[in-house]
């Protein structure tokens, strides 16, 4: 992938539908060869915003730009880019091949001229041999899989896929995510990826642009998002995050110190400036936490935060157990594998242990931690 190479920029996009702002100031710049992904719960523009990509709607303000040719008021059929819906879109009364055939024939290529080109669509999707069948002899991972084969067989510059595993069965959601990601890179084609799912989006991105409201909050790669997101939205949406309120304490150069229900926990990254007093939120991945039944010397040399906790929750995962911790009124959640679960059981006073290194802190906005958890049906 050549990085120095944009495929699609979008400038200062906006889009309004009425007195509705849908998407606002967008600025994005997608790499040749890249899978890019859009994620944000329902309602925060990435499927507007692909679809202006796309061609299927005009942005009320700003610019879009393909391989450096400006088609802001382009019309689709005339953009070089092909667009996979989560309902596939397939002809029911034309064979697989004729499907795969309908771009083609748009473009005036008759079939004759076609075959090889079909061919090599259908073995890039592992579906040679299935041209004669029609789409109702399929299942929906094959269905999915021919909707490709048609998008990618005149070679687009960009793929667009808006959800396109979403009527997928879990299983099998997990198994076309390996060939779409293997089908990208094969085909050396830009796919920008639209999906409220911070897994699927995690595992098959080059970068990930997260969205919320019709903003950008943070675009990044899936380690970047993940370990160092912009805002508590961000650390909320993109995996499990343990959320506590506290108070600056102690303010040194390049730590903080914030009370949590009377105990100092130590943060060497924080987001913005802070001052003693203020209200904040320390933000700690699961994964991160470890606990003991003793807080030695080794302990607490190795964990520059620990204090003393007892179980309130226990929920068995299959390999590992999610145990919830509290102290005062706080709560915060740990990950242990059931291998090392020993038969803890609910109302045990253990000790929890992590390092500032692993503390992210943002102020406090006018907002309560639950409401940085993400509803998906907003």
């Amino acid at each position: 992938m050549n990085n120095h190479e944009t495929e699609i920029q979008l400038i200062q996009i906006t889009k309004k539908f009425g007195n509705f702002t849908a998407v606002q100031n967008v600025n994005l710049e997608i790499h040749h060869g890249e899978f890019f992904s859009l994620l944000g719960p329902s309602g925060c523009g990435k499927t507007t915003t692909l679809r202006m990509i796309a061609g299927l709607e005009e942005p009320t303000e700003g610019q879009i730009c393909l391989a450096g040719e400006d088609v802001t008021y382009k019309p689709a059929y005339l953009r070089n880019v092909n667009t996979v819906f989560q309902d596939y879109a397939l002809f029911p009364h034309m064979t697989v091949e004729e499907n795969i055939h309908f771009p083609l024939k748009m473009k005036k290529v008759k079939y004759s001229s076609a075959r090889t080109m079909i061919e090599e669509a259908l073995s890039l999707v592992n579906m040679t041999g299935f041209g004669k069948r029609y789409p109702q002899q399929l299942s929906g991972g094959q269905r999915q899989r021919i909707a490709l084969a048609r998008s990618l067989v005149n070679r687009p510059r960009a793929l667009l896929l808006d959800e396109p595993l979403g009527a997928l069965d879990f299983k099998l959601r997990i198994a076309m995510q390996k060939v779409l990601k293997d089908i990208q890179k094969n085909v050396d084609i830009t796919f920008i990826y639209v999906t409220h799912d911070q897994t699927e989006a995690i595992t098959m991105s080059d970068r990930i642009c997260v969205m919320k409201d019709g903003l950008i909050h943070q675009i990044g790669t899936p380690d970047e998002i993940y370990n160092s997101p912009a805002s508590t939205f961000v650390a909320s949406f993109i995996g499990d995050m343990n959320f506590l309120e506290g108070q600056v304490v102690q303010k040194g150069e390049n730590s903080i110190t914030i009370d949590v229900d009377g105990n100092p926990i130590l943060s060497t990254r924080f987001k913005g400036s802070f001052s003693k007093g203020d209200s904040v939120v320390a933000c700690i991945r699961p994964e991160k936490i470890c606990l003991d039944k003793v807080c030695d010397s080794e302990f607490q040399n190795k964990f520059e935060n620990h204090f003393q906790a007892a179980i309130h929750r226990i929920v068995f995962r299959g390999t590992d157990y999610e145990i919830t911790l509290k102290f005062g009124q706080s709560e915060i959640r740990l990950i242990e594998s059931a291998s090392d679960f020993n038969d803890k059981k609910i109302g045990d006073q253990l000790f929890i242990g992590f390092q500032k290194d692993d503390v992210i802190t943002y102020l406090k906005e006018c907002k309560k931690v639950c409401d940085y958890e993400t509803n998906l049906d907003n």
